[in-house]
């Protein structure tokens, strides 16, 4: 009997900078989107009827490498988040599926509720965007600002906290 074709599983390498490697890298991100993806309709309800006690679930993209990454993630598992980590060499492609302009990019990018997170973002304000539920995509500390959580040692710096709208355009959300 013949296998069905499934079109839909093969991964478009046609284009002109694309490698076998960025081909997979592709599929990997959407692989791991579909596994979160169910759970963001739920997620983005339950953040804000989740019980007390009840820790918020995050998936957290960042490289195999990066201690600061792993700091941060311990930092929001103090706040309560449980936290599922994706290791990527390169997590250029995540960023474009999240659509995370260039300009606002850090290490890493989690994603909890039905939003975005990216870089050393401070866990309590985290949790004051999923009570809040502002219309946008999420929160970033564009680099890597010293002082930020994960990132702490030496003289901390002043930095912003922007909120990334639908449009991609930002507004400042807090000032640390």
């Amino acid at each position: 009997m013949r296998q069905p074709e499934l079109d839909y599983l093969r991964v478009d390498r046609s284009g002109p900078n694309c490698s076998r490697r960025q081909a997979l890298s592709r599929l990997a991100i959407v692989a791991a989107g579909l596994l979160v993806q169910p759970a963001l309709g739920r997620a983005a309800h339950a953040a804000s009827a989740q019980p007390a006690g009840q820790p918020q679930s995050m998936t957290v993209f960042k490289s195999p490498t990066c201690g600061c990454c792993t700091a941060w993630i311990e930092h929001v598992q103090k706040a309560g988040f449980k936290c599922t980590v994706r290791d990527f060499a390169d997590l250029t492609e995540v960023k474009r599926t999240f659509g995370i302009p260039r300009a606002l990019e850090s290490c890493h990018t989690a994603q909890v509720g039905s939003y975005v997170v990216e870089g050393h973002v401070p866990a309590d304000l985290i949790v004051k965007m999923l009570r809040e539920k502002p219309v946008g995509r999420g929160l970033a500390v564009p680099g890597m600002p010293i002082g930020s959580p994960g990132m702490e040692g030496g003289t901390p710096e002043r930095y912003q906290v922007l909120f990334l709208n639908k449009d991609g355009t930002t507004r400042v959300y807090a000032t640390r």
